[in-house]
């Protein structure tokens, strides 16, 4: 017999995983909420969310309330009569008459209690962590604070970022989804660890500021930040293409070190950087050497 599933997720993380779950042939997806439409870019066109997307072309039901609150919702997810609810990046607490309709199966992307919250895999690479994972959890009334079921480790490469990163985790994501779902009578839940736990906070586009005291921390936020909101200098210039030279020597910060082909290394308070790329603000992005001969800079002198 087919375990019957409500669906609840938002962006890329989520839309793979429900694909996942669609494809599988012993599950069924009956039922799919999503945020609302929003609107995306410059021209504010109105956009669905990707998970919104992929449920419609399978013919899936989808709800997109503004809140689980309103008039009808917890209705729709009871007629559903589902086996599980399963939750991927949905972006709402779910109310306890909602958890209590069927067990809520949460896909967090940490190694829980570690990151709770919405910026697990930007904060892993943040904090230059060896390891993270996947965690299946039951859900309850707190923010990821529920007993977990099964967990997924990836040891992160040195020099991977944001984007490839997701994508690994996402993968095993889905894998883990399955896993839970079809071995869930055997699984013993387990409590989170309390005095381990450790919460993350949405990213804001002032975080990508750099002021180049510390080359690690700047590498490990080109890292996290990839994408949006990207680093920048106080004066908004953008810098792409990093690579560590090293993490422990002592120079001003943003003084010129040398030139490599088309990049400049560049001193930190406390170590050096490499820098491909640099975007002034409001201009076209250049080569880094590009930007100092048109600015007459050498070596010695301070980039910003």
């Amino acid at each position: 017999m087919n375990n019957k599933i409500v669906y609840m997720g938002t962006p890329h993380y989520a839309r793979e995983i429900l694909d996942t779950l669609i494809q599988a042939e012993d599950i069924e997806v009956s039922l799919v909420l999503t945020q609302p439409d929003r609107p995306v870019g410059r021209k504010k066109v109105l956009t669905p969310p990707p998970v919104k997307i992929v449920a419609e072309e399978n013919g899936i039901q989808v709800l997109q309330p503004n809140r689980l609150s309103d008039e009808g919702i917890e209705d729709a997810i009871r007629n559903a009569q589902p086996d599980f609810i399963v939750v991927a990046a949905f972006g709402q607490i779910l109310p306890k008459s909602i958890l209590d309709i069927a067990p809520c199966i949460n896909l967090h992307a940490s190694l829980l209690p570690q990151y709770r919250g919405a910026s697990p895999v930007q904060q892993s690479l943040l904090n230059g962590d060896e390891k993270t994972g996947v965690t299946s959890m039951l859900m309850e009334e707190g923010l990821d604070t529920g007993p977990m079921l099964e967990k997924v480790e990836f040891v992160i490469p040195d020099e991977m970022r944001l984007h490839a990163l997701m994508q690994q985790l996402t993968d095993d994501a889905c894998e883990l989804t399955l896993s839970t779902i079809r071995n869930y009578e055997n699984i013993t839940p387990q409590a989170q660890n309390e005095s381990l736990a450790t919460l993350c906070k949405k990213i804001k586009k002032s975080h990508g500021e750099v002021d180049f005291e510390d080359a690690t921390i700047i590498y490990n936020k080109y890292r996290a930040f990839e994408g949006w909101p990207g680093i920048f200098a106080a004066n908004g210039t953008k810098f792409d293409g990093l690579s560590l030279v090293d993490t422990t020597s002592s120079n001003k910060a943003f003084e010129i070190l040398s030139f490599i082909d088309d990049s400049v290394v560049v001193g930190c308070q406390k170590g050096a950087l490499k820098i491909e790329n640099l975007q002034p603000a409001s201009k076209k992005a250049m080569s880094a050497k590009a930007y100092c001969v048109g600015r007459g800079m050498k070596v010695g002198d301070t980039l910003i």
